[in-house]
């Protein structure tokens, strides 16, 4: 039996996400996967753009546990991340934190994390996987990529800085072109490692990470954080 993709929240704390089991079918399930290391506006601005342009009934945010693609880098802990995502996230009912890839054992693959969330979903409901333009370039590299084309649609949030060249990609993986969705994003130059670069050195982040999220970071000393 797989985990549950909801995170479930302590007394006083957030509520939980909605159950599958509970929901109608023929959902249109949005999955934003990444280390959110820390969380950032620029994320829930992107997922709320998704959610409005795709119509879609619930969004999932789901921290790596193991990144394969990230191990040259040390994260903070999985639990500190997903607490600062419960966190950033509480209020919109849209917006669903998921233990997915934290509470089982790495590498932890996209395409695994998707068939898990895709078990789980009620009948007749749609996948769609949110990666930016530098992902969706590198996803002939990914761990079994065609079985995650099947799995889900694709939705490419566009970047200025980056060219889409659909000819390697349709070599690699035949018909992507078709599974492929791209959807205009605001152009945010927001990014996690900055975010801890202005930590360390003292500089503020407010407004960058939801207040609950920056109150808690700073409560954990994350990054070299001092507790306001």
């Amino acid at each position: 039996m797989p985990a549950d993709i909801t995170s479930a929240s302590a007394a006083g704390e957030p509520p939980p996400a909605p159950s599958p089991a509970g929901m109608a079918a023929g959902l249109r399930v949005g999955i934003l996967g990444g280390s959110f290391d820390p969380v950032h506006i620029g994320h829930l601005i992107l997922a709320e753009e998704a959610r409005d342009q795709l119509a879609l009934s619930i969004i999932y945010f789901v921290p790596a546990g193991d990144p394969p693609h990230k191990r040259d880098r040390r994260l903070a802990p999985v639990d500190d991340r997903l607490r600062m995502v419960e966190l950033a996230v509480a209020g919109n009912a849209c917006f669903c934190p998921s233990r997915v890839d934290a509470d089982r054992p790495g590498p932890h693959y996209t395409i695994d994390m998707v068939h898990i969330i895709q078990g789980q979903m009620p009948p007749g409901s749609e996948l769609f996987f949110l990666m930016g333009f530098d992902s969706l370039v590198d996803l002939p590299k990914w761990h079994e990529p065609a079985k995650l084309i099947a799995a889900c649609h694709l939705v490419a949030l566009t970047r200025h800085d980056i060219e889409l060249d659909w000819g390697p990609l349709e070599a690699a993986l035949p018909g992507i072109r078709e599974r492929v969705t791209i959807l205009d994003m605001p152009e945010l130059e927001i990014a996690s490692h900055q975010i801890q670069e202005r930590v360390r050195s003292g500089r503020s982040i407010r407004y960058l990470v939801p207040d609950a999220a920056r109150e808690y970071l700073a409560a954990r000393g994350l990054y070299g954080a001092k507790d306001e």
